[in-house]
């Protein structure tokens, strides 16, 4: 098997994690648009609607980072460019920092439940449940892209490292 610009990944390694981000980051549009329908259908009561933070934010709709950060890495693996392989690494340290921004926008809205009216109690209460299997996804995304990115860091310095000690041919013969 091909080894990946990654010096301890293999290519299927690659291309397995590039894959599991771009399908977190489905995921991720898809319960956005889940709880974008189901916070659209609350009815205004006494004790008004339930509006968390991450919702208000659009932490779901964040997945797109976490897709094109998956496509990224695909393309490192089939076109390896230093240049390519930069913004691989750009993207999934950005996975790293919106993944641990949106963990913490979810513990504060898991944390604080106001009251709601009792129409809307069942859908806050299933955005809820949402917001907590989101909050895992999160972790696996972290962990997803916090391994490529320390790969993917061992693996440039060592192309650099290569680059540096490379001795041009028309000096080789002279020594």
């Amino acid at each position: 098997m091909a080894v990946c610009v990654c010096s301890k990944l293999s290519t299927a390694d690659s291309l397995v994690l590039g894959a599991v981000q771009i399908m977190i980051g489905i995921f991720h549009v898809f319960m956005w648009y889940f709880l974008l329908i189901l916070y659209m259908g609350q009815i205004r009561g006494v004790f008004g609607t339930y509006e968390p933070i991450t919702y208000k934010a659009g932490c779901p709709l964040w997945g797109v980072i976490f897709i094109i950060a998956g496509v990224s890495i695909i393309r490192v693996v089939k076109h390896p460019t230093p240049g390519v392989i930069t913004f691989a690494l750009i993207m999934n340290i950005s996975c790293i920092m919106t993944s641990v921004i949106a963990s913490v926008l979810t513990i504060i809205e898991l944390s604080s439940f106001n009251s709601v009216s009792y129409r809307n109690y069942g859908q806050a209460k299933l955005g809820r449940e949402v917001s907590r299997i989101l909050l895992l996804s999160y972790s696996f995304e972290i962990s997803v892209a916090l391994t490529y990115a320390i790969f993917g860091c061992i693996g440039l310095s060592h192309r650099h490292e290569d680059s540096l000690t490379a001795v041009p041919e028309e000096f080789e013969s002279t020594f």
